[in-house]
């Protein structure tokens, strides 16, 4: 992979690298699969900074998530960029400047002092 990154760039690796429009339930098991890796890691707080290699750490299971979400985005043919920029107007619409329902609720108890 090259310096950078875009998710379309990402995106068009994989499409390269692992396209199987047939696989697409393997593809959902994985994300599942790798998200629940992920919240292991992140309970232990295991950190690539800490560790000094990849394996094991939050890091890898985000790689792994961001990866089988891209794999299943192609089967689909939907680009994550265009699907980012379209949700994120209807969140500030929805939600205001902060775009995310929780990032809302975090100024609104912030602003009352809690």
């Amino acid at each position: 992979m090259q310096e950078g990154l875009t998710l379309s760039k990402l995106q068009q690796y994989i499409k390269e690298t692992d396209h199987d429009p047939d696989h697409k339930h393997r593809y959902f098991l994985k994300l599942v699969e790798e998200v629940g890796e992920l919240s292991e890691v992140i309970r232990k707080d295991s950190r690539m900074k800490e560790t000094g290699t990849i394996k094991g750490t939050i890091e890898e299971e985000l790689y792994d998530v961001l990866y089988y979400v891209a794999a299943l985005a192609n089967v689909y043919e939907i680009e994550l960029e265009d699907c980012f920029v379209h949700k994120e107007k209807i969140n500030r619409v929805k939600w205001g400047k902060a775009g995310q329902p929780e990032r809302r609720q975090e100024r609104g108890q912030a602003e009352a002092g809690m």
